[in-house]
Order: C-alpha cells, then structure tokens, then sequence
C-alpha cells in the first residue's frame, strides 16, 4: 500500500507516550537514557523516518527529534497509549497548552478545564439544598470519586 501511513508497524502513533531509550556518551563511557513524553510528530519516510517527542521539565517543554534508524536509538516503547482519537498530522498545537490542560483533556474528554471547573462547582450541595444532600449521603456527581 503506497498510501499507508505506517503507524502500526511503528507499535505507536501520536499522542501516545513514548519512552526512548538512545545511548549517549559521558566522556570515554556510554550509557543508554530513556527521554520519556508524548509524541507531537512523524516526519519523513522510509529510512529517514524521525519522531518528535516533547515532555515537560521543570516546568519548560523539551522537545527532541530522533531518527527512528539511528545506531543510537535502541528502543521505542510504547508506555501510554493516547486514549482519543487523533485528528492531526502535528500535533504542535500542544505546544501552547500548559501540561495540566492536555491531562484534563484526556480525563474529562472535550469538556476542557472549564468543564472540569463546572462540574466540581456543580457537585458542591447549596447551603440550602442541605436537607437533600442528607437524604442521598452516597450520591455523588457522575466523574467523581465515590467513597465506598
């Protein structure tokens, strides 16, 4: 198939979390060091085919292409796989989203932060409402945790 974009012989897509285990050399040494995010980006083909993978650290974004045929590069594995469906090529957009929109995102579905704002705020009873909270002690708000 000319068309195929090869996804499942790579074993991961976008937005899955990947971990890259590649050697680097501290001084006459080499060791191997995983680099652990999410993959924004496939580019390229056959054997010049690369992934871009961004994590967050320290609170800054790194990103870090790695050419899927290097002698340096010897395992991607997949650890997460991205729950939703993916309509993007580039997933760059990402880039401008703070780490913990992206996990409300993947929790809550489409709601977003405000969504998850809402609910919390909708699933705390009115001062006045107490007498109805009483008679459902183990009723709680759809997507909450629920105290067994």
């Amino acid at each position: 198939m000319h068309g195929a974009g090869g996804h499942a012989a790579l074993g991961f897509g976008l937005g899955d979390e990947v971990a890259v285990h590649y050697l680097i050399k501290e001084g006459d040494k080499e060791r191997v060091q995983l680099f652990i995010g999410t993959v924004i980006a496939l580019q390229g083909r056959g054997i010049s085919r690369a992934v871009v993978v961004r994590r967050i650290v320290q609170g800054e974004g790194v990103e870090r292409t790695f050419p899927l045929h290097s002698p340096r590069v010897k395992e991607i594995e997949r650890r997460n796989p991205n729950p939703r469906k993916v309509r993007r090529a580039k997933l760059f957009y990402m880039r401008e989203r703070s780490s913990k929109e992206n996990r409300l995102r993947e929790i809550h579905g489409d709601t977003g932060v405000d969504g998850a704002v809402d609910g919390a705020a909708a699933a705390t009873p009115a001062p006045s409402s107490s007498a109805s909270a009483a008679a459902a002690p183990g009723s709680s708000a759809p997507g909450q945790p629920v105290k067994v």
